[in-house]
């Protein structure tokens, strides 16, 4: 089940909302965290670099796909579930995995802001494209696309456009929060309820203001 927590911000009228992630997207975060870190050293690490290069190169490939990888996609044995019948397909988890990270080092490439951010949704993260694009109806439309997506396939696709737009608006998200939706998205019934779950956030963002310009109140509380 999806739960909604409601969070009264002080000096503000209206509530706030923050998301919580699940332990898999725990785990998510502190790898793409780590690795950010050593990519924003005073003295950035070649490794690092090289790292986010062929991460890039995984994205639309099956996990697996190179095992020099295996620090930052691999899945914790107690995190990966229900595993399928058939060996060579990877399990639910293994797939959001695999894709939140490559995504984001599509996200973070040439970028010299920090592109995953704790707390920042789907849904609030294109909220603020939406604000500053030059083009806010093409963003809207592609992410109506990703609303009505009827595959895993096809809502990666459409969120790989989506992504795009956050990097050239330097605009992060949290890495986290997209592996837990991921992996919902590959579950039955998922691809509805995580729709909703971005949309609502996604119509929840308010723009900052004097009163909040410090304070959250973007974000909605889900697990």
């Amino acid at each position: 089940m999806t739960a909604v927590d409601e969070q009264p911000t002080a000096g503000v009228q209206a509530r706030s909302w923050t998301r919580r992630r699940a332990e898999l997207g725990e785990h998510v975060a502190r790898t793409v965290g780590a690795l950010q870190a050593r990519l924003f050293r005073d003295a950035t690490q070649p490794e690092a670099v090289s790292a986010l290069a062929r991460l890039r190169r995984g994205l639309g490939r099956p996990p697996g796909f190179d095992f020099t990888l295996e620090r930052y996609l691999q899945v914790p044995d107690h995190l990966l579930g229900r595993r399928p019948d058939d060996d060579a397909q990877p399990a639910d988890t293994e797939q959001a995995v695999h894709d939140a990270v490559t995504l984001y080092a599509l996200h973070q490439q040439s970028r010299r802001e920090r592109m995953h951010v704790d707390g920042r949704g789907l849904g609030r993260s294109l909220a603020d494209l939406v604000r500053v694009s030059g083009g806010p109806e093409g963003v809207r439309r592609r992410f109506a696309a990703l609303g009505t997506a009827s595959t895993y396939h096809e809502s990666t696709y459409h969120l790989r456009s989506l992504i795009t737009m956050l990097r050239e608006h330097q605009i992060p998200l949290d890495y986290g929060l997209l592996a837990d939706d991921l992996r919902t998205l590959l579950r039955p019934g998922g691809q509805a309820r995580i729709q909703a779950v971005w949309g609502r956030e996604f119509f929840r963002t308010r723009p900052a203001t004097n009163a909040d310009a410090s304070t959250d109140t973007s974000e909605e509380n889900l697990s």
